[in-house]
């Protein structure tokens, strides 16, 4: 009996009779050899975790644009913090921690530079609109490696419907989901009393009695809430004054920081700046650096291709391509 097997095995009789189990996944695209150490969806977490596009996501905007401070959340500490607090509901529940991990750690692979901000600049300006979860999906089935990192379909599934209407059909991809907005929230909330641009004061009094006045606090609450109403059951879910409370604390959110707030005056800049990047890059494709997306000579094919190339840059890196085309150099001789 190999590794694997014996952690099929494991997984059979320890975890939950709804749980995903890696033994039993529908399967990949592409049929592989299985691993002789690795369950399916421990292959899943480790082709994430060594992909370009999850190490780009420390260089990616989470809500505040090139923040002076090197304590403000990015991409890639909001992703660890939703795989921790999602693998915590995960044991707690004998859930498969291996595929609730996966989900976590690429689900925001698709997120575009400068956050929130670039996805809306591309979705208005690409022929067939953007979303990062369809993007992250995007990257994982085509962008990265040779041919995509060929996951399994709960992993996708996981990934595609982490936000949205559509609920992933694994308890583990639910749990994602909702630890996604529970990470998100509460750092949020710290984020912007760190950059002053709210208060401890300013919350929602009816949430902070409900949920708990400090970050860690109001994560604990809704934690335990999620796996005691979870225990045992075919779905996630939380109870009705918990989750009225979390949406609450959401939407205060969107009000004072997300739309309304000191933070985001630079966004327009940001917007403008992928703007006028895709019009160059639709008219002039040879000037992408990759050959990969430089190469497209369908205009259908080159939009797309230049939207993954924007998508796929970290904010630094697109403030450069932006200063290299756009901005004018001193004059030199050599130039």
């Amino acid at each position: 009996m190999t590794i694997r097997q014996m952690l099929e095995a494991k997984e059979k009789s320890t975890l939950n009779k709804y749980a995903c189990l890696s033994s039993e996944t529908l399967g990949r695209e592409q049929e592989e050899n299985l691993c002789d150490i690795r369950t399916n969806f421990q292959m899943d977490r480790d082709r994430i975790l060594h992909s370009k596009s999850f190490r780009r996501l420390k260089h990616k905007t989470q809500v505040f644009i090139s923040p002076e401070s090197d304590h403000f959340r990015t991409r890639l500490t909001h992703t660890l913090e939703v795989a921790q607090i999602a693998r915590t509901m995960a044991k707690a529940l004998e859930l498969n921690e291996d595929l609730t991990e996966a989900i976590a750690l690429g689900h925001d692979l698709g997120h575009t530079p400068f956050g929130h901000a670039g996805e809306d600049a591309l979705n208005s300006v690409t022929p067939f609109g953007f979303a990062h979860n369809l993007q992250s999906i995007r990257v994982v089935c085509k962008l990265e490696g040779d041919n995509g990192l060929n996951l399994s379909k709960e992993v996708l599934d996981g990934i595609k419907n982490h936000t949205g209407p559509i609920s992933p059909f694994t308890l583990e991809g639910q749990l994602v989901k909702l630890a996604d907005r529970i990470a998100y929230i509460n750092h949020d909330i710290e984020d912007a009393i760190t950059a002053n641009i709210i208060s401890a004061d300013d919350l929602p009094f009816k949430s902070l009695k409900v949920l708990g006045c400090s970050k860690s606090d109001r994560i604990d609450t809704l934690v335990k809430d999620i796996i005691i109403c979870s225990k045992e059951q075919q779905q996630i879910s939380q109870t009705p004054v918990v989750k009225e409370s979390m949406d609450e604390l959401r939407e205060f959110l969107f009000d004072s920081v997300y739309l309304n707030s000191p933070a985001k005056t630079q966004e327009y800049k940001a917007k403008n700046m992928i703007i006028q990047l895709y019009h160059l890059f639709l008219q002039n494709p040879q000037k992408m650096e990759s050959k990969d997306h430089a190469d497209a000579n369908e205009l259908g094919d080159v939009e797309r291709k230049v939207c993954d190339y924007i998508a796929g840059m970290t904010d630094r890196y697109i403030v450069s391509t932006y200063k290299q085309h756009f901005i004018p150099r001193g004059w030199s001789r050599n130039l």
